[in-house]
């Protein structure tokens, strides 16, 4: 689902790919439901594309945002994106405890925390990809 979402620089808040041109793509607002273009010149990033780092590897987006869902109980940010650094790392290291301090800015994680506002107001809500397996009987 993730994949579908994208985060365009330039433009605020995240967008859902409808279609594809032949140099831009169509995308609306998961905001206020407008379509828009987003051109060849404009980055747009896939939120599936996306991960954090850790001390160890790095864990996709859609994790960490089932991690913060988890925490807040499917509900909005209990945080405030304009919260104090201190306060945003602390509340990270709830949702990932894991997560690399040295590499992840606090405005990486008032971009998290935004996203994911984002998509529960927009009713999206499965950060993962569930590949279900089919076993056949003997």
């Amino acid at each position: 689902m993730l994949k579908e979402i994208l985060s365009i620089t330039g433009k605020p808040g995240l967008f859902k790919l409808i279609s594809q041109g032949k140099n831009m793509l169509v995308v609306e607002s998961l905001i206020d439901g407008k379509r828009v273009p987003a051109y060849t010149k404009d980055k747009v990033v896939s939120l599936g594309d996306i991960a954090i780092f850790t001390e160890s590897t790095e864990i996709p987006l859609g994790q960490v945002l089932e991690n913060l869902k988890l925490k807040e109980n499917g509900a909005l940010c209990s945080i405030d994106t304009k919260a104090d650094n201190d306060t945003l790392r602390k509340f990270m290291g709830e949702v990932l405890p894991e997560y690399d301090r040295e590499r992840v800015y606090p405005s990486d994680i008032r971009k998290v925390l935004g996203w994911y506002n984002i998509l529960i107001n927009a009713k999206i809500t499965n950060f993962i990809e569930v590949n279900e397996e089919v076993t056949v009987p003997a």
